[in-house]
């Protein structure tokens, strides 16, 4: 179970780094920088011991569905950036994609 919680992890990390690129104002801000470089080492290094168990095309299709779903909802809470329909619909289809492939398929059985 540890390594779904590594994975939970790496996402989160991956999240704040992301959120964070624009703050850093290209890497000119310090506060920002030290929070997009500490959140992307967290990331992979998390990410590095959740593929112990969780197959890597799993593993990645979680981490990336969710981040893109995290970061496009902190962009519009943060920095008023809007999501418009298609955007919207989009975003639901990676994240039922994830479920689909998570309680599907045979690839992420262990």
């Amino acid at each position: 179970m540890n390594h779904w919680i590594f994975l939970g992890i790496a996402i989160i990390g991956e999240v704040v780094a992301t959120s964070a690129l624009k703050a850093s104002n290209e890497f000119t801000k310090l506060g920002p920088s030290v929070v997009v470089i500490a959140g992307y080492i967290i990331a992979f290094y998390f990410m590095s011991l959740a593929l112990r168990s969780i197959p890597v095309g799993v593993a990645y299709a979680i981490w990336a569905g969710l981040g893109v779903v995290l970061v496009a909802a902190i962009a519009w809470i943060i920095y008023g950036q809007k999501l418009d329909p298609a955007a919207i619909v989009g975003m639901t289809l990676i994240v039922t994609g994830v479920v689909v492939m998570n309680l599907f398929s045979k690839v992420s059985a262990h």
